[in-house]
């Protein structure tokens, strides 16, 4: 099963719209979604504040900012 990591943070509303669109992927494209705040980390805060929410699979950014389903869907079949 692929493990797709979903960088995020609280109260981030770019974030919740990004993380309903991957889920919508994830209907059609089987995986599991690992949520990670960055506020928990510091060099991960450094690293993705600006960009968040990031999509990676295998440590290579799929998407940030704002998703979309089609490049989500193609990225991740």
């Amino acid at each position: 099963m692929k493990i797709i990591n979903f960088y995020s943070r609280p109260y981030c509303h770019l974030c919740e719209e990004g993380l309903l669109t991957l889920k919508l992927v994830q209907e059609d494209c089987s995986f599991d979604i690992n949520i990670i705040n960055i506020e928990e980390d510091d060099a991960l805060h450094e690293k993705y504040m600006l960009m968040i929410p990031v999509v990676t699979y295998n440590e290579e950014v799929i998407q940030y900012g704002i998703l979309d389903y089609a490049t989500l869907l193609e990225a991740l079949q």
